[in-house]
């Protein structure tokens, strides 16, 4: 009996070696159907709008019911949830994502809808605080970052990829029916979780982290401060894309222009996913630097097209792996209360979008859209010299 429970620890260990593609490339697909349920609405508001009979500013609004929803969500679920078994809480989660979209879907009142959508973004707010926690436990400590990067690669390959593709089935089927089509791959994922995810006990009674003890633990605070300052800056310039390339001359590109973005964040993230169980605190650094190269070109060579796309290429770069590079920050300082320090990543998240929106459109109504590159400057700068300072993305 001895001999047989030393096998199967061995065998255990050596499947935790090598990295689980099956599994991990399931939680990216929920990561994908996650973004895409988002961002939607807003390539389809002329659409939406004529069919629910409201207003292209109400429509808009099931965007922002979507963020509140994850906000207000992520940080008491996760707390709620501790001790409940891992596949069936992100079984949960997904399935939420497919209630919500076949409401969407089929529902002739607005109200039904914000409802749905306010419910998306519930699940949104539980699933993100799962992932990374959930791709670290299927494998060895020294390939957290890698597996987490792998489970995160469905974020710039929805924002590259699956927004623009969704945005022109909705304008060729119609928006409805795109949203139907959404709800059958999230059955199909919840089949494959099934399948391919494996099962993990939830966090013992005297495991469980309270919020208060994870906000106290050394890094987090840090962390969670840089993961503001910068996607703060991001979300200020992408929310109001469109307008800064207009005083280009260049906003009949923009759909070109954020593939270009899409396709470097898909390579910063291959990146950041080949380096960071070695790297994390050296490619922090270099995604800060990289980012402030493009606010330098876009706020300087802002006439010319080929630096302007040159500009947007490098931000995305340093983008495109923000999210694993934070997460994977945030895990290995919390450890037991990993997916209690997701939450809190998700809220700290989905404030900076709100405050990114909240911010652009002041500056740009106050001072015009050049100034929205310029404002990204302090942030950056700030963020810089929180992670050379601190030791909470490795050491100095």
């Amino acid at each position: 009996m001895q001999l047989e429970q030393i096998s199967v620890v061995c065998e255990s260990d050596a499947v935790r070696e090598r990295l689980p593609l099956a599994s991990l490339l399931a939680l990216a697909a929920a990561g994908f159907l996650t973004i895409l349920t988002e961002t939607l609405p807003a390539g389809l508001l002329p659409q939406i709008s004529d069919g629910l009979h409201v207003s292209q500013g109400l429509a808009g609004q099931l965007v922002t019911v979507y963020a509140v929803g994850s906000l207000v969500a992520a940080i008491p679920l996760t707390s709620a949830t501790q001790r409940m078994r891992r596949r069936p809480l992100l079984l949960a989660a997904i399935a939420g994502f497919a209630v919500a979209n076949i409401v969407t879907a089929i529902a002739s009142s607005y109200a039904a809808v914000v409802a749905a959508r306010l419910l998306a973004g519930v699940s949104a707010g539980l699933l993100w605080t799962l992932l990374a926690g959930y791709a670290s436990r299927m494998v060895a400590p020294h390939m957290e970052g890698r597996a987490i990067a792998v489970a995160m690669v469905g974020t710039p390959l929805a924002l590259s990829i699956g927004v623009p593709a969704g945005t022109f089935l909705g304008a060729w089927v119609g928006w409805r029916i795109s949203f139907g089509i959404m709800s059958t791959l999230t059955l199909l994922l919840i089949g494959w979780t099934c399948l391919k995810v494996p099962d993990f006990p939830g966090a013992d009674r005297e495991k469980r982290s309270s919020l208060a003890e994870v906000w106290t633990m050394p890094g987090i605070r840090p962390i969670l401060t840089v993961t503001l300052a910068f996607v703060l800056a991001h979300n200020i310039l992408y929310t109001y894309i469109a307008p800064f390339l207009a005083q280009s001359g260049m906003v009949a590109q923009t759909d070109r222009i954020l593939l270009a973005f899409g396709v470097a964040a898909l390579l910063g993230i291959w990146v950041i996913g080949a380096l960071i169980d070695r790297q994390l605190r050296l490619l922090t650094l270099g995604a800060i630097i990289l980012f402030v190269m493009a606010v330098l070109i876009l706020g300087l060579v802002r006439s010319e097209p080929m630096a302007v796309y040159g500009g947007v290429a490098v931000w995305g770069l340093a983008f495109g792996g923000a999210a694993t590079l934070f997460q994977t920050a945030s895990a290995k300082a919390a450890r037991s209360g990993a997916d209690v320090a997701q939450s809190m990543i998700v809220t700290v998240w989905n404030l900076a979008i709100a405050g990114g929106g909240i911010m652009g459109g002041l500056i740009l109504d106050g001072l015009g859209s050049v100034a929205l590159v310029w404002s990204l400057l302090p942030l950056l700068i700030a963020s810089f010299f929180i992670v050379r300072s601190t030791d909470a993305f490795g050491a100095r």
